[in-house]
């Protein structure tokens, strides 16, 4: 992200934010994945002022588990029976490239979207601010906004927080650029913080018997296709989908694919390796296409992307390999 590039835009971003946190409460929602990335921002941007507060339907495991140790504040809400408050005068949505992947009716009140993918599907009405920046993570998105105009507020939960979301969003500096980089050495200035123990904690995750048979069994259902110029490791797994991606990933295929049907709907998960992407699989794209064919919502970035649909397994992942197969390598 070039910060000369961004300067403009987070001078408005933060008149806008003074603006509507003078009149009343400002939302800051995340998407309903509620991954590190989101969570991260979502925390972290509403640090800035009182009458700002970090919401959303949920939380991984991770998000959940850092929110707690750092007495980090975030309001789950309902996806049926949201209240939001009278006082409320805005809304911030964070990481999110459509109104559908909050999972939430937002109010009728000015929005802010902070996004950083490549696609974006809101519909800006006027009082509305869109901040959608060429950045690897949101959470590098607001941590630039916090360094130039709120750098009080970079207290080491609020580092620690930007640290997780860039580091997972990033695939643990895999899919990260000279702008990633760049951040993480500054962050590291604001705060002292063990790098070594901080990403420990990070990668440590305590599995139940019942989690360790779901990777087990996606694991050994795993097959190995061919789709097109593409190597393709495919299988199927009710829960722990990126878990078992990521292990995946290290049988060195191009692209992994897990898929999921739970209550009438699918979802596709997919990874490519970095030299896949770089030779010209772009899954955000593919996932944005599946959607376009079978309806649902799909996209992400290239190395990492998802779709969600009501449909069965067998359309959705043809509807995939074929999308798959059409890329040329270049």
């Amino acid at each position: 992200m070039n910060s000369i590039q961004s300067s403009s835009i987070f001078d408005e971003l933060n008149d806008w934010i003074h603006s509507y946190a003078n009149q009343g409460a400002i939302a800051v929602v995340c998407g309903k994945n509620g991954d590190m990335d989101t969570i991260g921002s979502a925390i972290a941007l509403s640090s800035i002022h009182p009458n700002m507060m970090a919401c959303g339907l949920h939380m991984n495991r991770l998000a959940k588990r850092l929110a707690i140790d750092l007495d980090a504040p975030f309001r789950t809400l309902s996806e049926h029976n949201t209240t939001w408050p009278n006082s409320i005068s805005a809304v911030i949505v964070v990481d999110a490239a459509a109104e559908n992947q909050t999972g939430l009716s937002l109010p009728n009140v000015p929005k802010c979207i902070i996004d950083h993918h490549a696609t974006n599907n809101w519909e800006i009405q006027q009082g509305d601010l869109l901040c959608q920046l060429d950045a690897r993570s949101t959470t590098q998105i607001v941590f630039e906004f916090l360094e130039q105009y709120h750098h009080q507020s970079l207290s080491i939960p609020v580092c620690k927080l930007l640290i997780a979301g860039l580091v997972t969003d990033t695939g643990r500096f895999k899919f990260a650029d000279h702008g990633a980089f760049s951040a993480m050495d500054r962050i590291l200035k604001h705060a002292n913080i063990d790098v070594q123990e901080f990403f420990e904690y990070i990668e440590q995750e305590d599995l139940t018997v019942s989690e360790q048979g779901v990777l087990l069994r996606g694991l050994n259902r795993t097959k190995i296709e061919q789709a097109g110029q593409w190597s393709l490791a495919m299988t199927r797994a009710s829960t722990q989908e990126s878990k078992i991606a990521t292990m995946l990933r290290g049988l060195q295929t191009d692209v992994v694919l897990i898929t999921r049907h739970r209550n009438g709907e699918t979802r596709l998960t997919g990874r490519a390796q970095r030299n896949a992407v770089l030779d010209g699989v772009k899954l955000g794209s593919i996932m944005e296409e599946v959607a376009g064919r079978l309806g649902g919502e799909g996209g992400g970035h290239d190395g990492a992307a998802g779709w969600t649909g009501p449909c069965d397994t067998i359309a959705a992942e043809t509807a995939f390999l074929d999308l798959l197969a059409r890329v040329q390598r270049r």
